[in-house]
């Protein structure tokens, strides 16, 4: 028997527990704004460097080589990847917050950081990084 009477209301599917999809009432959550391009991979490495050293520092781990032999990478590569630390706090802040490549290659690679990381001095690093930026970063 039909009675003339609608019922509506919002759901949403979303994901539950085992990947099940489960229905909600209501409408669905807004989708996060989405930012173009990606973050250059020398500001990955940065972070992952001073997550590395947390890491040790609190005893997690061991040691660098525990870490290398975690991240299945070489202890060589390890010790480069943790040499970013060595940079002036500043330039570490700097290369965190690089903007974000839309397009091509990234301008800056942690290979052209080498040189600046071995270099004691932070107001020399300052001079190299200043340098590095100008030559390779479009203004």
């Amino acid at each position: 028997m039909r009675d003339g009477v609608t019922v509506e209301f919002d759901v949403h599917f979303a994901r539950g527990s085992a990947g099940r999809r489960e229905v909600l009432p209501g409408e669905a959550p807004a989708k996060p704004e989405v930012r173009e391009g990606s973050v250059p991979r020398v500001a990955k490495l940065m972070a992952l460097a001073i997550r590395c050293e947390e890491l040790v520092r609190r005893g997690d781990v061991a040691d660098y080589a525990d870490l290398a032999r975690l991240g299945h990478v070489t202890r060589a590569r390890m010790t480069q990847i943790i040499n970013l630390l060595n940079l002036a706090p500043d330039i570490q802040e700097e290369i965190l917050f690089l903007p974000r490549t839309t397009a091509g290659r990234d301008p800056i690679g942690e290979r052209d950081l080498r040189p600046i990381t071995a270099v004691v001095a932070w107001p020399a690093q300052r001079r190299l990084w200043r340098g590095l930026l100008s030559s390779q970063v479009p203004e």
